[in-house]
């Protein structure tokens, strides 16, 4: 809740605060996202090239990311986002994404603990 002169930070999957004025815009963004694709889905002659070129974007991204791969830097990252695009559209592209946000969401965690576990050795062993 925001009161005078103050904003309300609520924190993002990074751990980010996130203010509230950026969480209304998404809010908004996603509900006319929301409306415009139950458009879509309305209009049968819409609804065959839409989804025509959500494939054609998503595998698009798809192939970008894969040539990344080999190079430095987001190669697979851009290829989950191609994954995801797809999602929006086909099932099975849907539920590989879940799976993918579920894994990394364990690595996260992973990763917090391993980094708490370590912190926590080295603030004890530089007291002794």
């Amino acid at each position: 809740m925001s009161t005078s002169g103050s904003t309300t930070f609520q924190s993002t999957a990074l751990g980010q605060p996130q203010p509230a004025a950026s969480r209304r815009r998404w809010a908004r963004l996603r509900s006319g996202l929301t409306r415009s694709r139950s458009w879509i889905h309305r209009h049968p002659r819409i609804r065959a090239p839409y989804r025509v070129l959500v494939a054609a974007a998503g595998l698009t991204i798809i192939v970008v990311g894969l040539i990344l791969v080999p190079l430095p830097g987001p190669g697979w990252l851009i290829v989950f986002l191609g994954v995801a695009v797809l999602g929006t559209e086909f099932p099975a592209a849907h539920r590989l994404t879940q799976l993918v946000r579920r894994q990394a969401g364990r690595v996260r965690q992973w990763w917090r603990a391993r980094q708490d576990r370590l912190g926590t050795r080295a603030g004890t062993s530089s007291a002794a």
